[in-house]
């Protein structure tokens, strides 16, 4: 499974940002797919996830709570992150990840599959 972001760049707050993730490869096989972010030194933190078989409801991080919204388009294999109502503290480096195994849905180490990271700036 390959996966590739896109959609980070630069937003003042209170703005919005759309960040696409594209699948490639055994795509059929994937359980889970969701979005991390990180900040320098820090750990990846969960925000974001959709059940690819559409079994479980999509959640959210409650620090985006009712700001992020996570869809997936099966046909295109691709899940997007719309991002609303952006803080300087959403300011992080973005990946998506897919996931063929059960596990928690919002632990990092579930995810077998990384993107590359996308930069999402947002200035004050």
């Amino acid at each position: 499974v390959q996966l590739q972001a896109s959609g980070g760049g630069v937003v003042q707050a209170g703005g919005s940002l759309r960040l696409s993730c594209a699948g490639a490869g055994r795509i059929d096989s994937i359980l889970y797919m969701g979005w991390f972010r990180q900040y320098p030194g820090n750990e990846r933190e969960f925000v974001a996830v959709v059940d690819w078989t559409g079994w479980a409801n999509p959640h959210q991080a409650y620090s985006v709570k009712d700001r992020f919204t996570i869809t997936r388009d099966y046909a295109k294999s691709t899940v997007v992150l719309q991002m609303s109502s952006l803080k300087p503290g959403d300011t992080a480096v973005y990946y998506c990840a897919a996931s063929r195994q059960r596990g928690s849905r919002l632990d990092r180490r579930t995810y077998e599959f990384w993107g590359q990271g996308t930069l999402v700036t947002v200035s004050s």
